[in-house]
């Protein structure tokens, strides 16, 4: 009767030593997915554009880290691609983002009104202007996102091929 209880004893302090060496293990591992996710989403233009279809670029950034292709980021391109692979040490991808060229908005100023529609919904602060004034676009900080163009009442901007200066 003694060595059944030692034994029950002994098999109740492993279980649960081996239940709080889950736990440990599962919490270390949900930190490591974490700042997998922190790491492809810190590479994301922050557009929030859904270009990808996620709707915003942290829930594009837990898709790719669970498999999802690298290419589907637009407004990133194929630079962000590339970064991409090398974080996640993936191997080239068939990329519809290579074929098309790095696109910004650009401002038609004979007709742009001075709404400030366009200000109000860039997510990066790519456009400047104020409201009743003439805007313009910043090129190098805008992202092609696209989300000025149906904001636009008049129809005054358009996404243009661009090249770094």
């Amino acid at each position: 009767m003694t060595a059944a209880l030692a034994l029950g004893g002994l098999g109740l302090v492993v279980a649960l030593l081996l239940s709080i060496a889950r736990a440990v293990l599962a919490s270390k591992e949900r930190g490591s997915e974490g700042a997998v996710v922190d790491a492809v989403d810190a590479l994301l233009p922050q557009s929030q554009c859904a270009q990808c279809g996620y709707p915003g670029c942290r829930p594009y950034a837990q898709a790719v880290s669970a498999g999802e292709r690298l290419d589907l980021c637009r407004p990133g391109g194929p630079n962000t691609v590339a970064k991409l692979q090398a974080l996640l040490g993936r191997e080239r991808e068939p990329a519809a983002v290579a074929q098309t060229p790095e696109l910004v908005a650009r401002i038609i100023e004979r007709q742009c009104v001075g709404c400030a529609r366009c200000i109000e919904v860039c997510p990066v602060d790519a456009i400047a202007g104020a409201p009743n004034y003439l805007h313009a676009v910043l090129a190098e900080h805008c992202t092609g996102c696209e989300l000025c163009v149906p904001a636009c009442p008049v129809d005054c901007i358009e996404l243009v091929a661009w090249t770094p200066k």
